[in-house]
């Protein structure tokens, strides 16, 4: 029999809200852990260093390094990015912008879950490609970013700081550089109490004792300075406890960022990190030199320490619960302290965690359904189970403010369950992304909550308390309602449980053209949660003549109203945005679509933009013809095409050749095909005689590294990573007669305003004089370059190849970008 503590505990994570913000929000609440894994966490109890990294974009972070520290030298490690990464682009399908921003996110949270890290961020929006901190600080609000790594340091409390970058201009991505500046500024300004006054209602000014860059040389060893101290972390040790060295752990964790293909092998043997000295208090050998351990802040602090110690001499590995006694203990000892840190709630959860781990214990809290609505009613489950002997009382749980009495022992491996259906009430919020609730103003999110800023996700859309009493100590844990079920392949699968709108609408088209005076058509579709409720159909910033609801159907099995609607051309601007509106009888308004991001590698997500549409006005023209499409790493083109009015037809890799390829008039090759379609890499041959014998190929743009065929065109041409990143550069009309500025429709300088995030990336560097080169685009206080567009005839057909952003110019429906893209297209005529 385990005997029992003598000292009482009152319960406790009341005060853990900002801490519990950044935990994974996925997964049930199990810590059926290893004895060495629990062993390496109660190292983890021991220690109270704290290191706060920060770089710019998913991806920057050194996972090498977080590794060590996180777990070799067992401090608490945070990752502050500045941005999501909405700016980047998508190795795994169409989702860019906000989605893409989601979906890194969620590799993010991955990532710190292997390598130990927690995860913050800012509210900046990742606008693409940055040349210079100048240029980066003219597109975010500086002194709001300041504030909101001024808020991390004073939540977090690092005694270091490093940052991936350093602060020398024109050496990397002016966002990079800008992280570096931003985080040697909030260093210096945390700790002062007349910085950012209005945070101190929450937080205290905290410095950190020193700040470091995580010294690299791109590409080869780092050479010291003989008069800048720096330090060196042996990063490629193997850790005994974990089974695995830390350049592993490292590797599966910038693994986690497939949208990005950053999967990553290991290296083998010594590794060595390092970081530079650039700020603070002077040290000898140790970057952690004159930080004191943060128990001596405690009154108990040392007897505390000590029975830590004890304890990890005396640990029991084969019999992991009888190690309860000492860390019931602990955990007494850590909830009498009377001095109120932010770390003390910390270790109070790490304790009561290491508590369940040595128990076995399992609990899941279980929806019937992944998504529910407000004033929806489910079926809820709770189970929970401890293999041992020890007997726990379960005595209540509390949920969507009501409690629920349970009243039973659990123990002996013997499941408790409980079952209860749960009214969402009708004032319940959706389950839209924090970030997203309000509209983005200046690049940056808008986060109206000063404790929101920070977290990387939304806490579960619902959850419970669970309160039960061990021996003499009262204790709860806090469960996500999560929905599981068995995938036939993959087994148990377990989603967050999500609240969705009770009706949503879906706009089949999210560009609308109107070429010339003729009518458009677009579908919108009404999805009720609930039973199909009456109402109209609307279309804000239309007057009633400009569009006609032409009929609807109901489908009552599956809850859905479907509207075909005309439009027509009000003989206003050429762009303008929409939002489509449902109103009940009752006079409920709903504007909010349904947006389902799905992957395998993280929790499916959902978000609830808008329903709205660009409708486009052009007077253009353009003939009909069947264009075949060549997928790459995936973009949203061939929609839009279609919306134009083309037929596109999609080429798989399976269904690639010469007798394939004669079919169609024009052939366009998605973006970064080359870097990943390895059966279009393989006809590259018969794509160039599909040009001589007359066809019209265009082929967007390709990283320059890795290439799966370096035969992009039919004469040579060498890719760079020169691009224009300032989306209203200046654009000069070089070869204002060439075909594809007049034909079928006149390109104008005018027809390079209101681009959007960049003009283009990845510009060939070099080429041969076979092409041509309509335009010339240019970067401020940068030399000038023709390869955005380079155009050739080869034999009886025409080549193009663009490194111009088509990928997100025309989803975002502009105007002048669809003209120029429609001529290449009707090269095909020439």
């Amino acid at each position: 029999m385990i005997p029992t503590p003598t000292r009482y505990l009152a319960p406790v994570l009341s005060g853990l809200l900002y801490f519990m913000a950044f935990l994974p929000l996925v997964g049930s609440v199990s810590f059926a852990q290893s004895s060495s894994e629990i062993y390496h966490e109660l190292l983890r109890l021991r220690e109270t260093k704290r290191v706060l990294y920060v770089a710019a974009h998913p991806d920057d972070e050194n996972t090498r390094l977080i590794a060590y520290l996180a777990n070799g030298l067992h401090a608490e490690v945070g990752y502050l990015s500045l941005t999501r990464g909405d700016g980047g682009q998508n190795l795994i399908g169409k989702e860019l912008g906000i989605e893409l921003g989601m979906i890194r996110t969620q590799e993010l949270l991955k990532a710190r879950e292997t390598d130990g890290g927690k995860q913050f961020f800012s509210r900046a929006i990742d606008f693409g490609y940055s040349r210079n901190p100048d240029e980066t600080l003219s597109n975010w609000d500086r002194n709001k970013l300041l504030s909101d790594l001024v808020w991390v340091i004073r939540n977090f409390q690092p005694d270091l700081i490093i940052t991936r970058f350093n602060t020398t201009p024109g050496t990397t991505h002016g966002h990079h550089t800008t992280s570096a500046i931003l985080a040697a500024e909030a260093f210096e300004r945390s700790g002062q109490a007349d910085a950012f006054p209005e945070q101190l209602h929450e937080v205290e000014p905290w410095s950190a004792k020193r700040i470091f860059w995580n010294a690299y040389s791109w590409g080869s060893q780092y050479e010291p300075k003989p008069d800048i101290p720096y330090h060196t972390f042996p990063v490629g040790e193997y850790n005994a406890l974990l089974g695995t060295s830390y350049s592993q752990i490292a590797a599966d964790s910038r693994t986690m960022h497939k949208s990005q293909g950053f999967g990553s092998t290991a290296s083998i043997g010594e590794g060595k990190d390092f970081i530079e000295f650039v700020g603070g208090e002077p040290f000898d050998s140790d970057p952690f030199e004159g930080i004191s351990d943060r128990w001596q802040q405690l009154s108990e602090g040392r007897e505390i320490l000590n029975r830590i110690e004890e304890l990890l001499e005396i640990f029991d590995f084969a019999t992991p619960a009888n190690n309860l006694p000492e860390l019931l203990e602990i955990r007494t000892m850590l909830n009498q302290a009377q001095e109120n840190f932010p770390w003390v709630s910390e270790k109070q959860r790490q304790v009561e965690q290491l508590i369940l781990d040595v128990l076995g214990w399992k609990a899941l809290f279980l929806a019937n359904k992944e998504l529910s609505f407000p004033s929806d009613r489910i079926n809820a489950r709770l189970i929970v189970n401890q293999p041992g002997d020890e007997r726990l009382e379960l005595d209540h749980f509390e949920v969507l403010g009501t409690r629920y009495p349970i009243n039973a022992g659990l123990s002996n491996n013997q499941p408790v369950e409980w079952e209860q259906e749960l009214r969402i009430p009708s004032t319940h919020p959706v389950s839209q992304p924090y970030w997203l609730k309000s509209p983005a103003e200046d690049n940056l999110y808008t986060v109206a909550e000063q404790n929101a800023i920070g977290k990387p996700f939304n806490d579960p859309a619902v959850s419970g308390i669970l309160r039960f009493r061990l021996y003499d100590q009262e204790m709860e844990v806090r469960l996500p309602l999560q929905y599981r079920y068995n995938d036939q392949v993959n087994g148990e699968i377990i989603q967050p449980f999500t609240l969705v709108p009770k009706i949503s609408l879906a706009v089949d088209q999210e560009n609308v053209f109107l070429l010339g005076q003729q009518e458009a058509r677009i579908g919108v579709t009404v999805s009720f949660e609930g039973a199909i409720e009456p109402g109209a159909l609307g279309i804000e910033g239309l007057e009633s003549g400009d569009y006609t609801v032409l009929d609807s159907l109901a489908d009552p099995s599956s809850n859905l109203l479907f509207f075909n609607v005309a439009l027509r051309n009000p003989n206003g601007e050429s762009k303008s945005q929409h939002t489509v509106f449902y109103k009940t009888r009752e006079g409920s308004v709903y504007t909010q679509g349904k947006k389902r991001i799905v992957h395998p590698h993280i929790p499916n997500l959902t978000y609830f933009p808008e329903a709205s549409f660009n409708l486009i006005r052009l007077n253009m023209d353009l003939r009909k013809q069947t264009i075949g499409y060549i997928p790459g790493a995936g973009d949203e083109i061939p929609d839009i095409l279609r919306n134009l009015g083309y037929t596109v037809e999609i080429l798989e890799s399976g269904n690639l050749g010469g007798s394939v390829f004669g079919k169609y008039t024009t052939l366009i090759v998605g973006i970064r095909a080359f870097n990943v379609n390895q059966g279009l890499a393989n006809q590259t041959a018969a794509l160039m005689d599909y040009v001589k014998q007359g066809g019209n190929l265009i082929v967007q743009y390709n990283t320059s590294s890795p290439l799966l065929s370096r035969q992009l065109g039919p004469y040579p041409l060498e890719l760079s990573r020169d691009r224009i990143t300032v989306e209203d550069s200046p654009v000069s009309l070089i070869l204002k007669d060439h075909p594809v500025l007049t034909q079928p429709n006149t390109i104008e300088e005018s027809d390079f305003n209101g681009w959007v995030q960049e003009r283009g990336l990845y510009f060939p560097g070099s080429w041969d004089e076979a092409y041509q080169t309509p335009l010339q685009m240019q970067d401020p206080n940068e030399p000038p370059t023709k390869g955005a567009l380079l155009v050739a005839r080869y034999g009886e057909g025409t080549y193009t190849y663009s490194g111009i952003s088509w990928f997100r110019l025309l989803p975002a429906g502009v105007p002048g970008a669809i003209k120029l893209f429609v001529n290449l297209i009707e090269q095909a005529h020439e």
